[in-house]
């Protein structure tokens, strides 16, 4: 992905574990389909391993149908995370017209069998201005 300064990046913090995530608009068609690639780094904070097990994700887009995203694992990858390491994913995502959000978790395990869900920020898929609330509620 290019120059930082274009994205809209937030993070969110689940216990130990950070998510810093930051969308991009890839290609535009005259169909208004849009498609955006998305980056989330998972970082370990805590003091023992962390297995991310699976993703539920889920885009809203603008005419309020939900697309969902109920994978196994990270691109056939089910990473282990030590205390202090990191873990990288992009993604990209078609939406029908001019905005969505994404939104969701991960499900994650620690050493002990504790097993635990990790917040993603939500992302603004969108050009325009901030989506009106009735599509950040699902």
């Amino acid at each position: 992905m290019s120059d930082s300064d274009n994205f809209d990046f937030s993070v969110v913090q689940t216990g130990d574990v950070m998510v810093s995530a930051y969308p991009e608009q890839l290609d535009c068609d005259d169909s208004r389909r849009e498609l955006w690639a998305y980056c989330l780094r998972i970082e370990n904070n805590s003091n023992q391993r962390i297995r991310l097990l699976r993703r539920n994700f889920c885009i809203t887009d603008s005419f309020g149908q939900n697309h969902y995203d109920l994978s196994e694992g990270f691109d056939g990858e089910i990473p282990d995370l030590e205390p202090g390491e990191c873990f990288e994913f992009e993604d990209t995502a078609v939406i029908d017209g001019r905005a969505a959000v994404l939104y969701g978790s991960c499900v994650a395990a620690k050493d002990d069998g504790t097993v635990f869900n990790i917040d993603i920020p939500l992302m603004q898929l969108s050009t325009a201005n901030p989506l009106p609330s009735k599509f950040l509620i699902n």
